[in-house]
């Protein structure tokens, strides 16, 4: 049996009472980062085995977790933060698991992809989301198709690269109106919403830091609307 239970994605109060009962009750978790899940655990006041899982070494463990689970040991796969495969590794897992039988349990919680759409201001029925942007190769391609959708985007973007973004988006869609959600539930919690322009000097005023989700809104949305 394996418990796909989504985590806290800053503040750590957000998690949900059924996925303390999971974290509790099974044999071992598999996370990303274990000095991160730890800390969670930690805050719980939880002890449990935890196994590792990234992009990195996911295809050699696969065998060996499913093979605990076949076996009728009970795990839980969580993420740094928010929900586990969205932009986050575990599909490799997840679709072995499934193709050997073993019960696959969603605990739904916080996620950052709906938190952000919910203090938009604009009906969000429908959406797309990109995940992370291309690096290199297709990312103009990427932005071109952003421009082209009707509907709000979503795209998840690190501290390293949302001027970059910023930058590029000003000379494709200039007028397209953004709205960002800085470090989300943490302490320092920013939504600020405008053009690329003007989220670019808002930005270069401070050094950015933390996660950000950026929402293009609907083509044709103005806030006076």
């Amino acid at each position: 049996m394996l418990f796909i239970v989504a985590t806290p994605i800053g503040n750590l109060d957000d998690i949900t009472l059924r996925a303390i009962k999971t974290l509790s009750e099974v044999d071992f978790i598999i996370c990303e980062d274990t000095r991160v899940s730890r800390n969670l655990l930690n805050h719980l006041k939880i002890s449990k085995e935890l196994i590792s899982l990234n992009a990195f070494n996911e295809e050699s463990k696969v065998e060996s977790i499913v093979s605990r689970l076949s076996g009728g040991e009970k795990a839980a796969l969580i993420s740094d933060a928010g929900t586990p495969l969205v932009s986050d590794p575990g599909s490799r897992l997840i679709s072995k698991a499934r193709k050997m039988g073993v019960w696959l349990i969603p605990v739904p919680g916080p996620s950052s992809l709906t938190a952000a759409l919910s203090v938009t201001g604009f009906a969000a029925s429908e959406f797309q989301f990109l995940g992370f942007l291309p690096l290199k190769k297709g990312r103009q391609k990427t932005l071109q198709k952003i421009n082209e959708y009707d509907e709000a985007v979503v795209v998840f973007e690190s501290v390293y690269r949302i001027k970059r973004l910023l930058t590029e988006v000003s000379s494709i869609m200039p007028d397209r109106i953004m709205l960002i959600c800085r470090e989300m539930t943490k302490k320092f919690e920013e939504i600020v919403e405008g053009t690329a322009a003007e989220l670019l000097h808002h930005f270069s005023e401070r050094e950015p830091k933390g996660e950000f989700v950026v929402i293009f809104a609907p083509k044709n949305w103005r806030k006076e609307l």
